[in-house]
């Protein structure tokens, strides 16, 4: 009598079975699973761990370990130098000579250390010569660059700088960059910039904060614009404001507020 002991290699059987040439009374016959040799049985992928997808970025990872101590270097060197825009670019131009990609954040830390020590006119120079390079055009740069106009008394070159960003960005301009305008003007006493400024805010409906609320509403009492005043109090003003009154935080209203300022 024949015996067949069936073999399953896998949890699904295929059609197609092998059988051994006889050696005894019994025929073994294999079955074959429909998972391939090298693919591996269920069973066997399922203790596997998973690998996740690889991505390389190697400069990245290189550049976030020693980002921190490059931007010390940097912020070291220019300070050393001379004010003068040939030798900044030169000496910064042999800093990235062996480098192998732009260490955008390393300057982008250098810019925020030079902010803390409000050392502006090292904040412009290191900033107008990155953006020289094609490299760090963002709305974080342009913010540090048009605060450091501001500090440093070059409003013409914050207004250059300003319409380039309107021109090239438009609809990408943030509310941060708008009330660092805004700001700029009201330090300088240009209260037609600053409705200017409002009213692109307005075309492109950007929603102001509360700080520039304020600037703005005091601009149009100052050029004896008083429905516009309250329009823009009744448009964007928060109804209630926290404050610090005798070591405790205190709701007041915005018109309290306002009317206190005034007074004062």
């Amino acid at each position: 009598m024949d015996k067949t002991i069936t073999l399953q290699l896998g949890n699904k059987f295929s059609p197609i079975a092998t059988t051994l040439p006889k050696t005894s009374c019994t025929q073994w016959t294999i079955v074959r699973s429909r998972f391939s040799h090298k693919g591996g049985s269920p069973m066997e992928k399922k203790g596997k761990k998973p690998t996740g997808k690889k991505e390389h970025h190697l400069w990245k990872s290189r550049d976030s370990a020693q980002s921190g101590q490059k931007a010390l270097t940097l912020v070291r060197t220019v300070s050393k130098l001379p004010n003068e825009k040939e030798a900044v670019y030169g000496e910064l131009d042999k800093w990235t000579a062996w480098e192998t990609e732009f260490p955008v954040i390393a300057v982008a830390k250098a810019l925020k250390m030079l902010r803390k020590r409000c050392q502006w006119v090292r904040i412009i120079q290191l900033a107008k010569w990155m953006l020289s390079k094609g490299q760090g055009a963002t709305m974080g740069t342009y913010d540090t660059l048009l605060l450091a106009f501001d500090m440093d008394q070059r409003v013409d070159e914050a207004e250059s700088l300003w319409n380039m960003i309107i021109h090239a960005h438009m609809r990408g301009v943030s509310k941060r960059l708008f009330s660092r305008m805004i700001s700029l003007y009201d330090h300088h006493n240009m209260p037609d910039k600053i409705i200017e400024v409002f009213a692109d805010m307005e075309e492109l409906r950007v929603k102001p904060d509360e700080d520039t609320v304020r600037r703005v509403a005091r601009t149009f009492r100052e050029v004896g614009e008083e429905e516009k005043r309250k329009l823009v109090i009744k448009r964007y003003g928060l109804k209630w404001k926290y404050i610090h009154f005798n070591g405790e935080r205190v709701r007041v209203r915005t018109n309290v507020c306002e009317d206190n300022e005034t007074n004062n």
